[in-house]
């Protein structure tokens, strides 16, 4: 069985990831640890990739598609697996089909696990932060237990990193949708797409998945 699996930041991919493997048996590869696997290795295209990284730069799609290939072509994959975070644009999404066609496989379903933007921004801007002992917290799933004070040393100044402010969350949102539209458009016109409504509990969600990928064995 071989699956793609997308959804927005805070949609909850990353948990049911780890679900999908538990339950299936099938490798996780998502492009952080097969980036980190190749330069680890020193592969020719991971040293290629090594160099951009180290300038901050990009990596190119010839670069990366190629490092996708060589995951998807060790013998873990035989059974199937689960990628994440690839592809990331339309060229990626018809780049992978030529390679899962040279490799002799094909994908079998594409899961987009869908919670509205707003939800996500309330998931995603609710954090906050002790200034004095740096305690987490979040408005909605971890508040302080007395409202405005601080569990751990009583403090009652507060603060939010740059990256959990709500517009940051916003704009980050916004350009993440916009580059998926166009990937979840593609695999819609091939009948690939299994939309999974995110905004419920984990399990419930699990639920669904599991339902989709054991009917699509």
């Amino acid at each position: 069985m071989n699956l793609i699996i997308m959804g927005l930041p805070g949609a909850g991919k990353g948990t049911q990831a780890e679900k999908i493997i538990d339950t299936y048996g099938i490798p996780h590869i998502s492009t952080g640890d097969m980036f980190r696997d190749a330069m680890k290795n020193e592969t020719k295209l991971g040293l290629e990739a090594k160099a951009f990284i180290e300038k901050g730069e990009l990596v190119p799609d010839d670069v990366t598609n190629g490092i996708v290939k060589d995951r998807l072509a060790q013998a873990d994959t035989e059974k199937g697996f689960l990628l994440d975070g690839f592809p990331r644009t339309l060229a990626q999404a018809e780049e992978l089909d030529k390679i899962i066609e040279e490799l002799g496989k094909k994908i079998d379903v594409v899961l987009n696990i869908h919670v509205e933007p707003e939800v996500l921004v309330e998931r995603l801007a609710g954090r906050f932060i002790c200034k004095t002992c740096g305690a987490t917290y979040h408005k909605m799933y971890n508040p302080p237990k007395v409202e405005g004070t601080c569990d751990r040393c009583g403090g009652h100044e507060f603060y939010q990193r740059e990256d959990d402010k709500p517009e940051t969350v916003k704009n980050r949102l916004a350009v993440n949708i916009k580059n998926t539209e166009p990937i979840l458009a593609y695999y819609e016109n091939q009948k690939l797409i299994s939309a999974v409504d995110g905004n419920r509990d984990i399990n419930l969600v699990f639920e669904d998945i599991k339902k989709i990928l054991d009917e699509s064995k």
